[in-house]
Formats: structure tokens, sequence, C-alpha cells
């Protein structure tokens, strides 16, 4: 498991770059709030990470009907809680953008591992 969790963090550090510069251009060029700016960027990660970990980290044999849609029900479960999260820590505790999305990053991490981990590329 701990390889495939460093698969999934390498996979997921190239998700979070394709992320990240969604949000600083829409946030940098006056485009949208934080909040909003994340998860568009999330859902761009989100394509990334699919498309990688399907191949490289979990080396799928199901076909993509089958776990395209268990990914994307995760995938936008975590870009709603990500939007919450950036809204709560931007709004609430006068966090910058960036650090509230580090911060974010790292609990969307582990909550996305485990539930693709189990559910989208568990054993059938």
């Amino acid at each position: 498991m701990s390889s495939q969790f460093l698969s999934f963090a390498g996979v997921g550090a190239v998700a979070t770059a394709a992320h990240y510069l969604t949000l600083l251009a829409l946030v940098e060029g006056s485009l949208a709030h934080p909040a909003p700016a994340s998860a568009a960027g999330a859902a761009v990660g989100a394509l990334v990470s699919y498309a990688l970990n399907y191949r490289l980290t979990f080396a799928a044999q199901s076909p993509h009907r089958k776990t395209l849609p268990k990914f994307l029900a995760i995938a936008v479960f975590a870009m709603i809680l990500n939007f919450v999260l950036m809204h709560a820590l931007i709004t609430l505790l006068s966090l910058p953008y960036i650090a509230a999305q580090v911060a974010v990053t790292g609990v969307m991490l582990l909550l996305t591992f485990n539930a693709n981990r189990n559910w989208t590329f568990g054993r059938e």
C-alpha cells in the first residue's frame, strides 16, 4: 500500500500543479474569487488525476464505464468539500488563499486516496 500511496501522491503532485495553475490564473487574472477558482482548479486536476491513476497507480483493468463514474462521484464530493473548506479558511480565518489551498490539498490527498483505492479502483 505504501508504494501505491507514493504513486498516488506523485500523480497528485502533477494534478495539483494543474489545479494550482488554474487557481492562480483565475484569481490573479481577476476572473474569479479564490473559492470558485479553486473548485475550477479541482476539476482540471481531477481530469489529470483520473488519467494517470487509472494507468499508473492502480493499473486498472476495469473498463472506464465502471471506474469513471465512481471517480467522478468522489471528485465532485471532493470539489464541493474543497470549496467549503477554502471559503471557511479564507472568510472565517482570514488565511491567504494559497495557504488555505495548501491545507485543503493535504486533506484532499488522504480523503481521495482512500476513497479511490477502496471504491473506484478496488477489487470487484
